[in-house]
């Protein structure tokens, strides 16, 4: 579908891609990762053919058709009608695979009511626009849809039905993501900025990368000094840590991470009742944005815990052999 060799694209002084390299076969699910503003989006315009590179090569396939959903949603006006958003208007069916299906049997597939058809975009919560956007997507005739932070906004049943179908798609799919275990579920491979402009792919999800890799996202820094040291420094931290003990605050880290990334994952599943409840916008705005922020912060403190536990443990089991 893509093959990369090469490329790289700068922005003034700064290295946005630098000489990455990248094969993307039929039915792959690659997801992308990194810290905001790391250039997610100009890779991927890039591997789509939509920006071209300073330098190297990008060759896409002869039969490539591509569907794009941006976090933005820009593409939604307020005044527009649900079944008319999905169908384009002027129709109550839509055709999805090659075939016709009622827009009503579509819409109930992302959890929306017949009663709904003729909503208002702009009268819709903030989850049911990201499912509205999803649900356009996924509608096109495409075999490459590009998800660029697709479970923002969803409630958890929504991003259960997401991750169904990104995981049964027959097709190629690239997704930005910052949800660790979306990209589990569903990536067949994970390409991370590793900061200054390097890239790099892994095999499997999110998890995976992380043993191969030895850190996540937010370790961009200590990466890339990594790879500047070289062998010899690699050799030298090895030998470091397997002369050392885990303290006594790791070790209780260790222990105690588990029960609270389970007590974060609980306030997460609650908070995301509100996101969700689109009636509790229009009631009371001041609560509505007070649990969004809420959400985010919850969300923000699990995926410290998890990074922390995964540096533990694999720490741990250098450490014993």
């Amino acid at each position: 579908m893509v093959e990369a060799e090469n490329i790289t694209k700068t922005y003034g002084d700064r290295v946005i891609v630098n000489d990455f390299s990248t094969r993307v076969l039929r039915g792959d699910r690659i997801g992308i990762v990194g810290p905001n503003g790391a250039g997610k989006t100009t890779l991927i315009k890039m591997l789509t053919g939509l920006l071209e590179p300073d330098s190297g090569k990008i060759k896409l396939g002869s039969a490539l058709e591509l569907a794009m959903l941006d976090q933005g949603r820009a593409k939604l006006l307020p005044e527009t009608r649900l079944k008319d958003a999905l169908t384009g208007g002027g129709s109550d069916t839509i055709h999805i695979n090659g075939e016709a299906r009622h827009v009503v049997g579509y819409m109930k597939d992302f959890l929306f009511t017949p009663e709904q058809a003729n909503t208002p975009i702009g009268k819709l919560s903030g989850g049911e626009r990201a499912r509205v956007a999803l649900a356009r997507a996924l509608s096109l005739p495409s075999n490459f849809p590009v998800l660029d932070e697709p479970t923002n906004d969803l409630d958890l049943e929504t991003l259960d039905l997401l991750e169904e179908m990104v995981s049964d798609y027959a097709g190629t799919a690239i997704v930005v993501s910052h949800d660790r275990d979306f990209l589990d579920r569903v990536a067949t491979s994970v390409i991370i900025a590793e900061g200054e402009g390097m890239w790099t792919e892994y095999a499997g999800g999110y998890s995976d990368m992380v043993i191969q890799r030895g850190e996540g996202v937010n370790a961009r820094a200590a990466i890339t000094k990594a790879h500047r040291a070289g062998k010899t420094a690699l050799a030298q931290t090895t030998a470091a840590t397997a002369k050392r003990k885990l303290s006594f605050k790791e070790k209780h880290a260790l222990e105690t991470l588990p029960k609270d990334i389970e007590k974060l994952e609980a306030e997460i599943k609650t908070l995301n009742a509100a996101p969700a409840d689109g009636s509790l916008y229009a009631k009371d705005p001041a609560s509505f944005a007070a649990k969004s922020k809420a959400l985010a912060a919850a969300e923000t403190k699990r995926a410290a815990a998890e990074e922390q536990w995964l540096e533990l443990e694999l720490l741990r089991e250098e450490i014993e052999g």
